[in-house]
């Protein structure tokens, strides 16, 4: 027969299992979440070849947007009057970027070593939450520290670049 003792350890390590299938899921969860996020940007700022390369001169911007002629340096690619690029920090009114063209659009994104850390900067913010979580939620700090450094590593390059 059974013991109360022994019961009462079975539920304990039910219990210590559930929390760590619950936050290993949700860690992993934040992680793919902000590798998907970056992907919607990053895929064309890596994947240069074929798509339509050159520089713009921001003439003017808005609240949210940055608009400039559009010079190619690709072959194939065509010159615009005017693209838009999204306005943040990084970018400033009477500068030149170098630029990537969103196929089917007038939008560009920043290419090179700067483009592809800023595009990624949603995977280093969801590193950063996740290491909270796997400190918190599964207690491996060893691998909580290496998720925050890798997220603040990445944050870090991209803004340093920028």
């Amino acid at each position: 027969m059974p013991s109360a003792v022994s019961s009462s350890q079975g539920a304990v390590a039910v219990l210590r299992f559930g929390r760590l299938a619950a936050m290993g899921a949700v860690a992993v969860l934040i992680v793919v979440a902000g590798a998907w996020g970056s992907w919607g940007t990053a895929q064309y700022v890596m994947l240069t070849k074929g798509r339509e390369r050159g520089t713009i001169e921001v003439t003017r911007c808005g609240a949210d947007t940055c608009t400039g002629p559009f010079t190619p340096v690709s072959p194939g690619a065509r010159a615009r009057g005017s693209v838009v690029i999204d306005k943040s920090v990084a970018v400033k009114r009477g500068q030149t970027y170098a630029v990537i063209v969103k196929p089917g659009s007038d939008a560009v994104l920043r290419s090179g070593p700067a483009g592809v850390l800023y595009a990624w900067v949603p995977l280093g913010g969801a590193l950063l939450l996740a290491s909270v979580v796997v400190a918190g939620g599964l207690r491996a700090v060893r691998a909580a520290w290496v998720l925050a450094g890798a997220g603040v590593a990445l944050l870090t390059a991209a803004f340093a670049l920028l």
